[in-house]
């Protein structure tokens, strides 16, 4: 069968710890394409033995073990695929095809009904009773390899992503003047990048879940580079591990992230479970460890990352507190080393090979034991991963020696894109700026904006501002005419990555077509263009992003060119001057100088011999401060209120100083009344003339001042001083609010006549009030005195002013 298209991954073993079905191999197997069913009677015996079949095509062995199978490895990209009875395209067969497929994948499904005897035919290997296995070419790849693989560092990427090699990482016959040379291919092997190895001497490469290639060094510093070869980031896995150098490194994967482990020259662990949330973790020694371990890898349980390791016959699990030994149950006997190991990529399942040749498979807790294969080889394999599902009953052990690979378990089946999903589908056709079809993809699923097409697009801006040989304007005009106002989008986004790449009038000219003030701030800032970031803080109407850039500027910038952007943004000024009133009073008074705000300046001052002073001196000067810069304003009463108030201060400290008690901070008021309630009426008089307190002020204070202290024969007396401003119905008042009607009357006969009757009222008198109403013929008063009267007391009253009323009408 001639395939019309390549994929763009290769079937090839990963790294061990990483599940074959999950790295490398799918089965796209449904109803209708299952593999054939052994025909009755050569069904093979349960016995430990292997069915074995010579290289090239051919019927497949008649081997009597279970869960055996074995084929030559490949020589170019191969597969090993499971037999169906449809071709790719659905059309039945007559017969299975020994011809290359254009799709790949390494499983087996459950049996239909005996099919004919002649299906079961060309290079097709029986598993047990239930699945047939086949290695087959798929095409070849692209790649020119002037050395082997085995004189290469390799990593291959899970989910059919690149592959990464290093040519050259230690061979001796080279000159040592030959660097290594890092390549990185597509898994058909198209090449994608190609570096000098400059760093140091590097001990493991692997691939993170976001397709980042993590190399490991000696001295235990791991270099990140992108799919392309540029370079990402570095970091180091601690000092310890720099003093002891690294032995060995795995890179795993789980549903944290991406982790590194480490084993360094004094046999001791160290790692991390996410490399893009760095926390080492240094674990426990293992008593008795002189070497480096047979085997060792990484299992994740109940979230948290362990080291399984084999010490001779014994196996011991580290996690971050202690070093415990566990054995496999029903290990068959006379073990003495443990030669590899793999866990399944869900970390659910283990695999260990023995120095006597079994493969043992259970579940990685070691609690539980699957089966136990003897494949009589006892040389230790290159390579062991899991081929399975993860729900699946049916698992199965892919093992790689130099010229042999074998399948080993019970019909397992994989699963060549449920794990992949289309969201990292599509990240890794961005990735590979592949964007027209993942833009495709996006349309033919009816996928959202904000999901698809958008994501792509500002994928592809990204990718567009690091072609440094167009200009910014085209640049950035091309990005607007392909993006428009594509929802999802975040133009301040692309012009970060733009600023990132050194093109710093590109990203402002991105940032013009973002209409999110708040975005448009951020990066302004984190390219020193913070004066354009006010104008935009400004624009947005949002204060609190006004403060956040005038608090940056404030920092960045000298006092005197911080003052003098402010002047030239009012708004700005204002929010900051408001900003300085609760946090920095002297700012705020430099503010006020720099502008010549005298006005502003004299009421600082006035703020600040309140707030700042407590010595009366301090505060006399404070206030004469803010006289002169009230007279400098032109605003002579402000000045003379200052003064007086100066002059108050000073007469108060002399109060205290000669009479005691309690002057300072009242109000002139205050200061009058408190003289006259400590008998102190003359220096009350004379306190009111040097203020020039109004007579009617005057008479009320001293009125209520004399009434509190319920001295009413003073009060009588200082009612016949003079004639009162005031008139006589607030003494009635007064006298009444202190329930003394006594001498509230002695008052009510000296109110006015307009006043006569609310002052009789007042004192209860509802009779006279009656007549003096009726005598003045006046129609609001004497509705006024009937209002106040009540039972049969005031029953003879309220007739008088009825039948007044009646003879008033008349007339």
């Amino acid at each position: 069968m001639r395939e019309s298209r390549r994929p763009d991954s290769a079937w090839a073993l990963p790294a061990p710890g990483c599940d074959t079905h999950n790295s490398h191999f799918r089965s796209p197997m449904s109803d209708s394409a299952r593999p054939p069913q052994r025909p009755r009677g050569q069904e093979g015996s349960r016995g430990g033995r292997r069915g074995e079949q010579e290289p090239g095509p051919g019927p497949p062995g008649r081997g009597r073990g279970r869960g055996g199978g074995q084929v030559q490895p490949p020589t170019a990209v191969t597969a090993v695929a499971a037999a169906s009875p449809r071709d790719p395209d659905g059309r039945k067969r007559k017969c299975l095809p020994g011809a290359r497929a254009r799709w790949v994948f390494l499983g087996a499904g459950r049996l239909p009904p005996a099919p004919a005897m002649d299906c079961y035919t060309a290079n097709w290997n029986p598993l047990g009773d239930s699945a047939f296995y086949r290695k087959y070419e798929l095409y070849s790849m692209d790649w020119d390899l002037k050395e082997e693989l085995r004189d290469c560092l390799v990593a291959a990427a899970p989910y059919g992503g690149p592959i990464a090699l290093l040519r050259n990482p230690g061979r001796k016959e080279k000159p040592a003047s030959a660097r290594p040379v890092l390549e990185i291919y597509s898994a058909s092997g198209v090449p994608l990048a190609s570096l000098l190895w400059k760093s140091g001497p590097m001990v493991s490469l692997g691939w993170s879940a976001e397709e980042e290639l993590l190399c490991v060094q000696e001295d235990g510093v791991v270099l990140v580079y992108g799919l392309h070869g540029d370079f990402r980031r570095h970091f180091s896995m601690g000092n310890e591990v720099l003093q002891n150098q690294v032995l060995d490194a795995r890179i795993f994967h789980t549903e944290f992230g991406s982790g590194v482990a480490i084993l360094t020259g004094a046999h001791r662990f160290t790692l991390s479970a996410n490399v893009g949330d760095l926390k080492l973790r240094r674990m426990p020694e293992v008593p008795g460890l002189q070497s480096a371990p047979s085997c060792w890898t990484t299992v994740c349980q109940d979230r948290v990352a362990h080291i399984l390791l084999a010490v001779g016959p014994d196996l011991y699990l580290l996690d971050h507190a202690a070093c415990s030994a566990v054995i496999p149950p029903g290990l068959a006997p006379g073990v003495s080393s443990f030669l590899q190991m793999a866990v399944s990529f869900t970390y659910r399942h283990l695999a260990l090979f023995t120095d006597t040749g079994y493969i043992w498979m259970g579940t990685a807790s070691l609690k539980e034991k699957l089966c136990e294969f003897n494949c009589n080889i006892r040389a230790p394999p290159k390579q062991m991963v899991w081929c399975s599902r993860p729900r699946s009953k049916e698992r199965a052990v892919v093992v790689a020696w130099e010229r042999r690979l074998m399948v080993v378990g019970d019909a397992p089946e994989g699963i060549q894109y449920k794990q992949l999903t289309i969201q990292v589908l599509l990240d890794r056709l961005v990735l590979r700026r592949l964007y027209p079809l993942a833009i495709q993809i996006c349309e033919y699923l009816r996928l959202p904006e904000v999901q698809g097409v958008s994501r792509i697009l500002a994928h592809w801006a990204c990718y567009k501002v690091q072609q440094k040989d167009v200009s910014d304007e085209d640049v950035a005009r091309a990005i607007n005419q392909k993006l428009g106002d594509t929802p999802g989008v975040s133009y301040s986004d692309i012009a970060a990555r733009a600023y990132g790449c050194g093109r710093t009038e590109l990203a402002i000219k991105l940032l013009e077509y973002e209409p999110r003030s708040g975005e448009q701030v951020p990066l302004l800032l984190k390219m020193k263009r913070s004066k354009l970031a006010l104008s935009k803080a400004i624009e947005s109407g949002d204060t609190d992003l006004v403060f956040t850039v005038l608090l940056h500027l404030k920092n960045e910038l000298n006092r005197g060119d911080f003052f003098m952007t402010l002047r030239n943004q009012p708004m700005a000024l204002s929010l900051y001057r408001q900003f300085c009133k609760h946090q920095e009073l002297e700012t705020l008074k430099d503010l006020y100088n720099q502008d010549d705000n005298h006005q502003e300046l004299g009421s600082f001052h006035i703020r600040a011999s309140y707030a700042a002073e407590e010595r009366i001196e301090g505060r006399v000067a404070a206030l004469q401060t803010a006289a002169d810069a009230f007279y400098k304003a032109k605003n002579e009463f402000a000045a003379k209120a200052t003064e007086d108030q100066m002059r108050l201060l000073r007469l108060q400290r002399r109060l205290e100083d000669e009479l005691g008690g309690r002057f300072l901070d009242l109000s002139l008021h205050d200061t009058v009344t408190t003289l006259i309630l400590s008998g102190q009426n003359k220096r009350a008089e004379q306190l009111a003339r040097d203020f020039r307190i109004p007579d009617k002020r005057l008479w009320w204070l001293k009125l209520t001042a004399l009434a509190d202290l319920e001295d009413w024969e003073e009060l009588e007396k200082f009612s016949k001083s003079k004639k009162s401003p005031i008139g006589y119905l607030p003494f009635v008042e007064i006298c009444m609010k202190q329930h003394n009607k006594y001498e509230a009357k002695k008052y009510a006969s000296r109110v006015g006549p307009e006043q006569k009757v609310k002052a009789l009222l007042l004192v209860g008198d509802v009779a006279q009030a009656a007549d003096v109403a009726i005598e003045h013929r006046n129609e609001a008063e004497m509705s006024l005195v009937l209002s106040h009267c009540t039972g049969a007391t005031d029953g003879s009253t309220a007739d008088k002013i009825q039948r007044a009323r009646a003879q008033a009408q008349k007339k």
